[in-house]
């Protein structure tokens, strides 16, 4: 490797040189080290008492590297669960919108489960005095999920699957809000056997039912 000015150039195996733009991988390990941090550091003091001095000191990090990405407290948490969750909850097609659905919540409430479900509480319970955290929950995490909720409806519309007046917005509330309510408010638990319930109840009510052919 060697240095031209301000650029980098680095010289590969078969003899070829490219140009590197310095600072670049230290800064995406810098970005990695900040996320880290605050879901550490958010399970052991919760939202109202999680500092961004905290999180750049934990991190090895100045205050200004995480506030050259993040522009407060709550988009940070917000992001910091998104990197870890957002593989984990893509929607699959495996060419039947009932199954995409089952198997993406039953991904959810495994989440909801583990260690990641102590951040969604205190996301949720910190937004409900927090306008700005609760703001970041539903653009830097729901959103995107619903999104990508409704290309996995409009697949099993154009399919035939689902009726193409279906009210998306209506069947994901009910689907989603009823694991919300148990993952908040506790009162049953959140299994598998739950979720084929739920799928059974309502996704059922909304599919179109195939004529059986008289043989």
């Amino acid at each position: 490797m060697r240095q031209l000015g301000n650029a980098v150039y680095e010289r590969s195996s078969n003899g070829t040189q490219s140009r590197r733009t310095p600072g670049r991988p230290r800064s995406e390990q810098a970005r990695r080290a900040i996320l880290h941090s605050t879901l550490i550091l958010l399970r052991e003091t919760g939202f109202p008492e999680l500092y961004i001095e905290a999180i750049a000191a934990h991190a090895n990090v100045s205050k200004a590297t995480v506030y050259r990405w993040w522009p407060n407290k709550a988009a940070l948490v917000a992001d910091a669960f998104f990197s870890v969750t957002d593989a984990k909850l893509r929607f699959p097609d495996t060419g039947s919108v009932r199954t995409d659905l089952n198997l993406q919540m039953k991904q959810l409430v495994r989440i909801f489960r583990g260690k990641e479900g102590r951040t969604v509480a205190a996301l949720i319970g910190g937004g409900q005095s927090d306008p700005e955290l609760i703001d970041a929950f539903r653009t830097r995490f729901l959103r995107p999920r619903r999104q990508e909720a409704y290309e996995t409806l409009r697949r099993g519309m154009q399919r035939g699957e689902l009726p193409a007046n279906l009210n998306m917005d209506l069947l994901l509330d009910t689907l989603y809000g009823a694991i919300y309510f148990r993952f908040l408010i506790r009162h049953a638990s959140l299994s598998d056997a739950f979720i084929n319930d739920l799928c059974r109840i309502v996704v059922d009510a909304v599919i179109i039912k195939k004529p059986q052919t008289v043989s």
